[in-house]
């Protein structure tokens, strides 16, 4: 349910990605008419029932809530202005799924410490710490900063079965993720568009807002 206009494009979005995602999606969407106060049973409901809720185990619960990524911060904006704000070479690759050059792009061979941003969102989607050489031309990373920053989905494009990557708040073409690749570190390679991409780099991190996020290079 959503309280604003803000509140319902964004929901909208995603129930949109999910559909594509499941063969079945049962959701009710609709503005929020009322609100009650739980009863004192479900106060504080996970303390009283430590092995979790509907079925779902507290340790998945506590992943979930781990995650410090909140797309509500970084909102897809109108579509005019991502026109406006875009290169044609970025506005190609992002919202008609369009492909760079390899070894021709910004971020391919770069491997300074920082985060890499979705160029229309601004949602944290990558970290040099994942970043990997690889001989595809194009920037290689192992993973995603967080999992559900990310949406995969079936591509059957140019008579090929791969998996496309799209950000997760601004539903903006990333690239695609490959699996058993020798390069990577893990097998799993996500290979992504520069133009898809900001590079904030980690001394700028603080100022640009995310200093909730310095602690990736800690480990």
């Amino acid at each position: 349910y959503y309280t604003n206009e803000s509140a319902k494009e964004t929901v909208e979005r995603i129930a949109e990605i999910e559909r594509g995602r499941s063969k079945k999606f049962f959701v009710e969407i609709g503005p929020l008419k009322n609100y009650y106060p739980a009863e004192e049973y479900h106060q504080d409901y996970l303390e009283k029932n430590p092995k979790g809720y509907c079925h779902i185990p507290k340790a998945e619960m506590e992943l979930f809530s781990r995650l410090r990524i909140d797309p509500g911060d970084y909102q897809k904006p109108a579509a005019e202005s991502i026109r406006d704000k875009l290169t044609e070479e970025q506005y190609r690759v992002t919202q008609e799924s369009g492909t760079e050059r390899p070894f021709s792009n910004e971020f391919w061979n770069q491997f300074e410490k920082g985060i890499y941003v979705d160029i229309v969102t601004g949602e944290p989607l990558f970290s040099s710490t994942d970043k990997f050489e690889s001989g595809c031309g194009w920037p290689a990373f192992t993973k995603p900063i967080e999992e559900p920053a990310v949406v995969e989905l079936e591509d059957l494009s140019h008579g090929m079965r791969r998996t496309e990557v799209r950000s997760r708040a601004g539903d903006s073409h990333l690239g695609h993720v490959f699996t058993g690749d020798p390069e990577s570190p893990n097998g799993v390679r996500y290979c992504i568009n520069s133009a898809s991409l900001r590079f904030v780099p980690y001394a700028k991190m603080e100022a640009e807002g995310y200093g909730y996020l310095l602690d990736l290079f800690e480990k």
